[in-house]
Order: structure tokens, then C-alpha cells, then sequence
């Protein structure tokens, strides 16, 4: 976990990569809002874990959000909304192409927003 909070999480952010800023972002965005920013750059070290250690990061019945930056598919074993791409094929500078694909805080935001 890279960011914690007192008691049961409102929300928990799963992010991977360059990702991860996003979901930080997001999370001082949400203030008054318990949230939990887990990094996972790697689904199947996760799996490789006990019951017992996947439940105290990913807490059953917790609205989780994910952000990454590739296809969805497979996230929503994790997650009740992802933001991620799921159409390829366009060509602009990075700044422009995050944008399109909704790769800013105030579109994790919304997301999260949308799940609680």
C-alpha cells in the first residue's frame, strides 16, 4: 500500500506504473474521503499471496477503482470501475492522448465518485 487510512477504506485505488500519480492525485482530491492507494504492478505476485494478505489490502465489500493505462480486461476481478484504454489506434502527443483516454485526477475522480 502507498497510502493508507484509519479504519475500513470508503474506496481503495489499485494503480500500476505511471499510474499510480493519477490515483495520489485522486486521492488528495477526495478529502473527507477514506482512501486506500494500493500499488500493483504485478497481478500475479499479488495472487501469489495468501488469502489473509489479499484481504487486509483489498477489503472485501470496499468500492476499488483501478487505473491503468492498457486494456480492462481482467481488472474487473478487482474493481467495480477501470480506467484504462480499450481502443487502440490513435496517434498525438502523450499529454493529448492521456486526456482522450481519461487519464487525468479529474477523471479518477469522477470515477470514484461514480462508484460510492
Amino acid at each position: 500500500m502507498l497510502k493508507d487510512c484509519d479504519g475500513t477504506p470508503d474506496v481503495i485505488l489499485i494503480a500500476t506504473g505511471s499510474e499510480v500519480a493519477l490515483a495520489m492525485g485522486a486521492a488528495e482530491q477526495l478529502s473527507g474521503k477514506k482512501i486506500r492507494v494500493v500499488s500493483m504492478p504485478s497481478v500475479d505476485r499479488f495472487e501469489a499471496q495468501d488469502d489473509s494478505y489479499q484481504s487486509s489490502v483489498l477489503s472485501k465489500g470496499t468500492p476499488t477503482v483501478v487505473v491503468e493505462a492498457a486494456a480492462t480486461m481482467g481488472w474487473y476481478k478487482y474493481a467495480d470501475a477501470v480506467v484504462g484504454i480499450d481502443r487502440f489506434g490513435e496517434s498525438a502527443p502523450a499529454g493529448e492522448l492521456f486526456k482522450e483516454f481519461g487519464f487525468t485526477v479529474e477523471n479518477v475522480v469522477k470515477t470514484v465518485e461514480g462508484v460510492l
